[in-house]
């Protein structure tokens, strides 16, 4: 069989040629449960003659929506896909009333929930869908058609011709997904990628990841409805790396311990949380081993790549991976080797510690329009470089434009945004996509990306400010989870800041302070004078009309649940200043 061209041939490439016995796997009731490629393709065709019993015809549109990653949602993609159905995957921490607007501007026919708390959202406002004829869930749930009635019986001999005669039809150039993007302001826009369109970054991305066919195993716990697990899922299938698919977040550290990946995506949401958590735990060490931990730590963020800082470190690298690092490792699970970040800017920091411990963090760019991947490094022949986001992809071009935007050409960029000219003619000009992302090139060819157009702001003084740059050097302090700068249009530039509320604690335990519910920290002199000091260290690294002048301390852990982050753990910038006016009124006496 030759290369895949479409999504469903992944696994008909891996049935035919390099079958896995436990190729996806998920927990079901405490006990992994796994399944062949074999088993997968065959359950994937059971799938196809039931939506073809439903009388689903190419061009369909099926939603997803589910709270976890599992192996159903596999099948249910295989299944539809290969009848030239159109996947819908949808966030299910959105809203009822985006769930409605998505399902009817998609026109979904059907739509697939993972559990009883999307399922209400979902009957909540299914009256409101014209369109929408079933429901089905993949848990058990009392009133809802259970999925596992498509995957029941095989296809009839009529219907297995049926299923091959429509898999011959799907056109690789064809719409194959619709994914709504997660935008801070307005109504989702629907990203339209077809077949070519992410086979083509599955292929070009797979030359960068090097996994040993049978022997790698993945987990997997970022959410599938974004593009950027998605064709990881892919490539996974198409590398011959076993997949498993992590409970959920709460449980990642057990998942890690029991699967012992060798490589696993993330965002750096995550790697900073289990840095400071180590840390954390390192700061509650004494004498000997709390001297070593430091040292091992500092190693780690003067690390270079390909020995670059010469062979006196190389060695101390080795005691400090032996005594130190290998404690890190164990604690996730031990083989981890590589770490695929994406979504979001990475600390420099986070990337230099954790591949000094033995876990290669590599970076990537891209959006979900770019199917989604631009550009990202690559451990092997010279080709990683930390603090950027590595090479172009093979087939894809990137020039940068006169005011420093990234633009892109290639067979990865998105056929254009669903029922949206007007928004598809204002990114997709000349050939090329505007990113809205400000980067340049250096001389070696790596890309680095240094802030969204639409996210930096001029002061009253009419000096620029790009606000990643310095929320990301701020994170640096342990006592900083999340931070957003401020001040457009003001005299100077301010923080609104979530505070690392273990942290805080630690500290304040160790210096001898009472402290009051953490909802008053933002008007407790102590909290409010340490975390500014911090501050004002990092500020040292900008120049003047850069530099914080004023902090305000929220009470809330920042969440995807309450509105400040977007699914993808980006800032939603606008509602943020909206549920901290008032913070953000006193700083500038307005």
């Amino acid at each position: 069989m030759e290369t895949p061209k479409r999504l469903f041939d992944f696994i008909d490439f891996m049935a035919a040629h390099r079958p896995l016995d436990n190729a996806v796997n998920s927990k079901v009731n405490g006990i992994w449960e796994g399944f062949s490629t074999t088993e997968v393709k065959e359950l994937g065709d059971n799938c196809s003659a039931g939506l073809l019993d439903l009388g689903v015809k190419p061009g369909d549109k099926i939603a997803m929506i589910s709270s976890t990653n599992r192996t159903e949602w596999v099948l249910a993609d295989f299944g539809m896909s290969q009848i030239g159905a159109i996947n819908i995957p949808i966030y299910p921490t959105i809203t009822a009333e985006d769930y409605a607007y998505i399902l009817n501007h998609a026109e979904a026919t059907y739509c697939f929930v993972s559990d009883k708390e999307v399922l209400e959202k979902v009957r909540s406002i299914e009256s409101q869908c014209d369109k929408l004829n079933g429901v089905f869930s993949f848990d058990k749930i009392e009133g809802c058609e259970n999925f596992k009635s498509l995957l029941s019986k095989k296809p009839t001999e009529e219907q297995a011709k049926k299923i091959e005669t429509r898999k011959a039809a799907v056109d690789p150039k064809e719409l194959a997904t619709i994914i709504y993007t997660s935008g801070t302001t307005g109504k989702p826009k629907g990203v339209m990628l077809s077949h070519d369109n992410i086979v083509s970054n599955i292929l070009a991305s797979q030359e960068r990841l090097p996994l040993t066919f049978g022997k790698a195993k993945s987990l997997s716990f970022l959410p599938l409805c974004h593009i950027y697990e998605r064709i990881l899922l892919y490539l996974y299938v198409y590398s011959g790396t076993r997949i498993y698919f992590a409970e959920s977040l709460e449980t990642i550290g057990d998942n890690l311990k029991e699967v012992k990946p060798v490589v696993m995506t993330a965002v750096p949401r995550l790697l900073e949380k289990l840095y400071d958590k180590i840390y954390a735990r390192g700061a509650e060490l004494s004498g000997i081993k709390q001297k070593l931990f430091y040292w091992a730590v500092d190693l780690g963020l003067r690390y270079k790549p390909y020995g670059e800082n010469g062979w006196w470190y190389e060695i101390q690298l080795k005691i400090a991976r032996k005594l130190i690092f290998s404690k890190w490792k164990e604690a996730l699970g031990g083989n981890l080797e590589l770490i695929a970040s994406g979504s979001a800017a990475l600390q420099p920091r986070l990337a230099k510690v954790f591949t000094a411990a033995g876990m290669t963090v590599v970076e990537g760019y891209g959006l979900t329009e770019t199917s989604p991947v631009i550009s990202v490094n690559d451990i092997r022949g010279g080709k990683m470089r930390i603090g950027t986001v590595g090479h172009i992809i093979s087939g894809v071009e990137v020039k940068i434009a006169e005011d420093g935007e990234i633009l892109c050409k290639g067979p990865n960029v998105m056929m254009g945004y669903y029922k949206d000219k007007e928004k598809t003619d204002a990114v997709l000009k000349n050939g090329y996509f505007h990113t809205g992302d400000i980067g340049h090139i250096d001389e070696d060819g790596f890309l680095k990306i240094t802030d969204r157009k639409k996210e930096m702001f001029k002061t009253s003084g009419g000096k620029y400010i790009a606000p990643q740059v310095i929320e990301n050097t701020m994170k640096q302090s342990i006592f900083i989870d999340q931070i957003m700068v401020i001040g457009e249009g003001q005299k100077f530039p301010a923080a609104l800041i979530q505070p690392n509320f273990d942290a805080v604690e630690a500290w304040a335990k160790k210096e001898g302070i009472s402290l009051p519910q953490p909802s008053s920290w933002n008007s407790n002199i102590q909290v409010y004078t340490k975390i500014l000091d911090e501050v004002n260290l990092l500020n040292e690294r900008f120049g003047q009309w850069e530099k914080i002048k004023d902090i305000r301390i929220t009470p809330d852990v920042w969440s995807v649940q309450d509105g400040h982050l977007t699914p993808t753990m980006k800032l939603k910038r606008r509602s943020i200043k909206e549920k901290y006016l008032n913070l953000f009124e006193s700083i500038y006496n307005l």
